[in-house]
């Protein structure tokens, strides 16, 4: 939707080169892929830790993307529950890291620009990476559902 309403699409011009966001990953040296998930409980911290580092950038798009606010607010709430679950899953849930208040207000102070073009830009490079960790969220749980005893 954010490409159509505002014309902000994979190929504009040099907008995913300027992606200094450090928005959160999961990589095959955090046991993402299934030749690496021995490593999972290190897997799960680390897509726990994106997930509620996630939160911020998306309380940043729920309150710039006004015109989907309610799909946005939907999807932080419930990314926080997941982030919550996969806390859970953890031998230590104390080693999952949890972005503290000033650390939020210093990421959301640096997300805010007074040039539509950049919000626009942010937004979607958020979402897109979003989508990307997501995906690698989903395959490692659905790996550990079939490998581990525990219920998602």
């Amino acid at each position: 939707q954010l490409c159509k309403k505002f014309t902000v699409c994979e190929n504009s011009m040099e907008m995913l080169m300027q992606n200094d966001l450090n928005l959160p990953q999961v990589t095959e040296e955090d046991g993402d892929s299934l030749t690496f998930l021995s490593f999972q409980d290190k897997c799960l911290r680390k897509i726990s830790s994106g997930l509620y580092t996630f939160r911020t950038y998306l309380e940043y798009v729920k309150e710039t993307f006004t015109s989907e606010k309610q799909h946005v607010d939907s999807l932080c709430n419930s990314t926080e529950r997941l982030a919550h679950i996969i806390r859970q899953m953890v031998i230590n849930p104390d080693e999952v890291i949890i972005p503290d208040s000033a650390t939020q207000e210093s990421l959301h102070t640096k997300l805010k620009s007074n040039k539509k073009w950049i919000e626009k830009i942010t937004i979607h490079l958020i979402l897109r990476d979003f989508t990307s960790f997501m995906e690698k969220t989903m395959r490692a749980v659905r790996y550990l559902k079939h490998t581990r005893s525990f219920s998602v």
